[in-house]
């Protein structure tokens, strides 16, 4: 989770073993570089003939080896409401300083500004995270300072940042332009040229961005407020601690951020181009993601007791962080057998945060408990009884279910006959095999579980690579009666099937949805977003649970110890299946070569971007 103590360089404790957009004009060859028969003073040498800096796409996994590339602009595309992201490598060529290993680089962020005058703000809409390995593969995403940040290289290697994108729903479409400025510093922590001047500026260019963002907070909601004053608090920060804080002058007249006397000539300029579309990604999931959140790892690590003061804090914390990624969080606390007790609200339902929880527009489920999260007076059904009569008066009822284990729905019923229970399995029963084969068997569950289930959630390892087995699984349910098939993943498939595994390729992991919505899925599930080994403080090392494949079940790190996505194609195919129908929107996602089965996707990021042009050619509003 996000969370910076301001340290950019660290040595990440964790247990070893060992983008989107188009026009990124890279190709598979690396760049021939002589080296530098020169000074290797920056304020003396372009940047360029010191450090390689090139762009990759967010599908890609850059290691420390990755050879550089050529540097061309880049050119993203983004509906409204959407994320898109890309990556920056810098690999030193030469060492330029006498302290540290190789040199020190500053990165500075431009807005992105429109010929209208619109703009996409830094710190709000643009943010820097640096890609930091986890068992050697680029993973974890740990938050940098904006708009100006510094790095340290070492000689060798191929440092990355991860620069994401936010458009808002009421951004004006169009196409928005800015830098990102990357300088070699000297030893001391001085730029690369003009420093004096130089530190001046930017100090006088930050305080003003944070009068920009504050300025204008009169009537905004109170989530953009907070995020506003926490931007602005960083620069404040930053400033405050800046050696040449006691020097500085407000004599300066400079108003643009980027005026070509503010930085170095001598810096490497990133040209980054967005076109925002028009139409906009819906803001409640077309397909409900839950995805599941150990409510126990959170105590043991956080040292925090179940039901406290901190305890809710922390629960709702990690709700809202995971719900702006498209995800449908619920809590949950195992118990013998593999038996849980998911909830999506600490909070009984007549709680005011339930029903903020429940009427988030973002949030497309939300599980119900069976019994208290809290230890109370009210026995289980009194319990059960009073929470269902609640929610079934709320607007948002549609979005409940319960995740059970065994027939305790007949409970339920009594008291909601238009509930929804889910219920996950991955083959038949082994006891009383019901028919002649494995696969026949696990097809006929629905029979066992009706009336107690309404959501058969199967696990995608029973398919293979069989995509025609869905069609004997489906005809199995009674969709008239309401009856839904959801999918999930856990442990299983491994590769080369898609899957969130750690060190998989980022077209495999984004292949998990294509493969959901190619299959006809209404659901999806997930059994683990934190569910890494017990800690006992929020900085331990990360440890993955012992015989799980690497990465199952952990989609984010704790913020303590150094700081994923889920991208909106589900939406893009979704859009073009209204519009032109299942089988077109089928052909459209074949043609692109995105993805054909579980084991034919595309291993390159440019059928992406074609699919998702595609769409929005098609689609655009006339």
């Amino acid at each position: 989770m996000d969370n910076n103590n301001g340290s950019q360089d660290m040595n990440v404790p964790v247990e070893g073993v060992a983008g989107g957009g188009t026009s990124y004009g890279f190709n598979d060859g690396g760049i021939n570089s002589e080296p530098l028969k020169q000074s290797t003073d920056p304020t003396e040498v372009p940047a360029a003939d010191l450090v390689n800096v090139w762009c990759m796409p967010n599908t890609a996994n850059v290691g420390s080896q990755e050879t550089p590339r050529p540097l061309e602009t880049i050119n993203l595309l983004a509906a409204r409401n959407e994320r898109e992201s890309f990556q920056i490598a810098m690999r030193p060529k030469v060492s330029w300083a006498a302290s540290s290993p190789s040199g020190s680089v500053q990165i500075q962020c431009s807005d992105l500004c429109s010929s209208a005058g619109d703009r996409l703000v830094v710190g709000q809409s643009l943010k820097l995270r640096r890609v930091v390995p986890v068992l050697g593969i680029p993973d974890a995403l740990v938050p940098l300072d904006i708009p100006v940040t510094q790095l340290n290289l070492l000689p060798g290697e191929t440092s990355v940042i991860w620069v994401s994108i936010d458009v808002p729903n009421g951004q004006p479409p169009g196409q928005y332009e800015g830098e990102i400025i990357v300088s070699a510093m000297k030893t001391d922590g001085g730029s690369s040229a003009n420093l004096e001047k130089h530190e001046k500026d930017q100090l006088c260019m930050e305080l003003k961005n944070c009068l920009d963002i504050m300025e204008p907070i009169e009537g905004k909601p109170m989530d953009e407020v907070v995020e506003r004053i926490t931007c602005a608090s960083s620069s404040l920060r930053r400033i405050l601690f800046s050696p040449s804080f006691a020097e500085f002058i407000s004599t300066n007249g400079s108003t643009d951020m980027m005026e070509e006397d503010v930085v170095s000539n001598l810096a490497v300029r990133i040209k980054l181009r967005l076109t925002v579309w028009e139409f906009i990604i819906p803001v409640t999931p077309s397909l409900p993601a839950v995805i599941g959140v150990s409510d126990t790892v959170i105590e043991d690590r956080f040292g925090v007791e179940h039901g406290s003061e901190k305890w809710f804090e922390k629960l709702n914390l990690h709700f809202k962080w995971l719900l702006q990624y498209r995800i449908s969080p619920y809590f949950c606390r195992w118990g013998e057998s593999m038996r849980v007790l998911t909830y999506t609200s600490p909070w009984p339902a007549d709680h005011p945060k339930s029903d903020e929880y429940f009427s988030d527009p973002r949030l497309a489920a939300y599980a119900v408990p069976y019994r208290q999260v809290i230890s109370g007076d009210d026995s289980r059904e009194s319990y059960l009884r009073k929470e269902v009569e609640i929610l079934r008066s709320k607007p948002h009822w549609n979005k409940a279910y319960f995740y059970l284990w065994d027939e305790m729905a007949s409970e339920i019923y009594a008291y909601a006959p238009d509930a929804r229970v889910l219920t996950t399995y991955y083959c038949g029963p082994g006891d009383a095999p019901l028919a002649p084969t494995p696969f026949e068997s696990f097809v006929k569950v629905p029979n066992l579980l009706r009336p107690h289930t309404q959501i058969y959630c199967t696990s995608e390892w029973v398919l293979g690579n069989r995509e025609d087995l869905v069609k004997d699984i489906v005809e199995e349910l009674q969709l008239d009666n309401r009856e839904e098939w959801w999918t999930y993943i856990c442990l299983g498939p491994s590769d080369p099937h898609p899957n969130w595994h750690l060190g998989m390729r980022g077209t495999q992991q984004r292949a998990v949805m294509w493969r959901v919505w190619k299959e006809g899925g209404t659901g999806f599930l997930y059994w683990g977003a934190n569910c890494y080994e017990k800690a006992t403080v929020p900085s331990a090392e990360v440890r993955f649970r012992r015989g799980l494949p690497p990465g199952d079940g952990v989609l984010y790190y704790p913020g303590e110890v150094f700081s994923s996505s889920s991208e909106p194609d589900y939406e893009y195919l979704k859009l073009y299946e209204s519009k032109y129908g299942r089988e077109e929107a089928m052909g459209l996602l074949e043609k692109t070569g995105v993805y054909m089965g579980p084991e034919r996707y595309t291993l390159e990021h440019r059928p992406i971007d074609v699919l998702r042009g595609e769409v929005y050619n098609t689609c655009r509003p006339s």
